[in-house]
């Protein structure tokens, strides 16, 4: 195997693909790898830990085509570091060599027959706008949890409704709820769970001006983005009745700028040290903000804002609150509480499509 590609190129396609090589001890040596093929000017770059695959391919002048698995963490940190301009790349009998005007390298691969094979997908493909996925995506991954104790609370909830589709993440203590109406990837009443770490991924990976891809199986799933395919093993399990949380009304209605409340948000929990919640006195024609650290020090800021309700305190995590607010489209937010012990719920203005559940946080 012998090519040439342009540093960037090839830096950022060692590392989309390196971001799925595992690097968990314990595990195949290989998996730590990503293997290289080059066949008809193109380089092909798959990096894998069974569960999640990423594989894209990138045009590069051949001289001679072959393939190799190489650690992924090495090779992509000794490319980002060569000079810019083209670099070549050759496999010896026992060594790789990687070179760039006057630096030069050489790496031991791995056992190229120790990779496991790719299976080629084949499930029916959908295509899909890639901005309004990704939108989704950034919207509702966040609250996914990354407790593996957990496994079906890692996964981000995809279900067929009867306008579309809805994305849910919850880590138990927050959940996100997204609707994208008019789209569809699944049969009527379908439902499939998606590792919430693969559709960050993805989230990655897509451009808005792409087309996705998607093909939905029975125990995987397999996005195609820009010349980028990721593959998944789908979550099994029963996700929990998230919709036993939302309340059909709720009585106390605080409407705020989006952005005053997160630069407030921002400035006070820097005085919210080791887990101390941010409170919100709501009532009147302002809200304020406080975080009381002991023996640390206390933040207060006051911003306009409209109430209906209710005069109360609420606290909640300070970094799970401003991750709803950012997440949240529209110049102003909608904060919906039932009391200060109750889940609340945000929701951008004039954007109904998307919620964000906090549960509060108790004070004394």
């Amino acid at each position: 195997m012998k090519f040439r590609c342009e540093r960037e190129i090839l830096a950022d396609a060692l590392t989309t693909a390196g971001r799925a090589a595992t690097s968990r001890t314990g595990t195949l040596p290989v998996l730590s790898g990503v293997r290289l093929d080059v066949a008809d000017g193109e380089l092909t770059v798959t990096g894998t830990d069974l569960e999640l695959t990423i594989r894209l391919s990138v045009p590069v002048h051949s001289d001679q085509d072959g393939s190799a698995v190489v650690p992924a963490r090495l090779v992509g940190d000794i490319v980002k570091a060569l000079p810019a301009g083209a670099v070549e790349v050759s496999l010896g009998t026992d060594e790789m060599a990687i070179s760039a005007g006057r630096s030069q390298f050489s790496v031991r691969p791995l056992s190229l027959s120790d990779y496991p094979a790719q299976a080629e997908p084949d499930a029916e493909p959908v295509t899909l706008a890639a901005s309004e996925v990704s939108d989704a995506l950034r919207q509702v991954v966040r609250a996914a949890s990354t407790d593996d104790a957990r496994a079906v609370l890692t996964g981000v909830l995809i279900a067929a409704e009867d306008d579309g589709l809805k994305m849910v993440a919850t880590d138990s203590y927050r959940l996100a709820v997204r609707d994208l109406p008019q789209s569809s990837m699944l049969a009527s009443g379908q439902k499939v769970l998606v590792p919430g770490r693969a559709l960050a991924e993805l989230q990655r990976i897509l451009s808005d001006d792409d087309e996705l891809v998607v093909r939905l199986g029975a125990r995987e799933a397999v996005f195609e983005a820009g010349g980028t395919r990721l593959t998944t093993r789908l979550i099994e399990g029963e996700y929990p009745n998230y919709r036993n949380l939302l309340p059909s009304s709720y009585p106390n209605l605080l409407t705020v700028g989006r952005d005053a409340l997160l630069e407030a948000l921002r400035r006070v929990k820097i005085l919210a040290q080791d887990s101390t919640p941010v409170r919100l006195t709501l009532g009147g024609d302002t809200l304020q903000l406080t975080a009381i650290t002991q023996d640390v020090g206390n933040a207060h800021e006051e911003i306009d804002a409209g109430y209906d309700g209710a005069e109360m305190t609420v606290a909640f995590n300070p970094d799970y609150l401003a991750s709803g607010i950012d997440a949240v489209e529209g110049d102003e937010v909608t904060l919906a509480t039932m009391d200060p012990m109750k889940p609340a719920v945000l929701r951008g203005v004039g954007h109904d499509e998307y919620l964000y559940l906090l549960m509060p946080v108790r004070v004394p």
